[in-house]
């Protein structure tokens, strides 16, 4: 199972991004191997609207099977949860440390969305 992280920069050693739809990038991890790739995440950075959805969209089609970020916003949860993708807590480590920590099963569920603001956590 893939992992995808909402993360400050492309490496492993970047912090987990607090923001999920306008997280700057999205590291794509195979947590087995921790071979990853980085997607740049500019274009729903920077959308007027829709972020959320879109980022939940781009997950899906590299096939995570998980999200570690900081917080979702109520349409990123409900597209996340559409597609029977769990989100993980994350805030304040490395995507590493946040791999780490999903592997001993340390990472808290999100079980509900965080708050919606335009520009914001998407």
């Amino acid at each position: 199972m893939k992992l995808a992280i909402s993360a400050s920069g492309p490496a492993l050693s970047d912090a987990v991004d607090e923001r999920f739809g306008r997280a700057a990038y999205f590291v794509i991890v195979d947590p087995s191997t921790m071979e990853h790739e980085a997607i740049d995440n500019s274009v729903n950075r920077n959308a007027l609207q829709g972020a959320g959805i879109a980022a939940a969209e781009l997950v899906a089609e590299r096939k995570a099977g998980a999200v570690l970020t900081g917080q979702l916003g109520p349409k990123a949860f409900q597209a996340l949860q559409a597609a029977s993708i769990p989100a993980y807590a994350a805030a304040g480590m490395t995507a590493a440390d946040a791999v780490a920590a999903f592997k001993s099963g340390s990472l808290e569920r999100l079980s509900e969305a965080g708050e919606s603001r335009r520009g914001g956590n998407g």
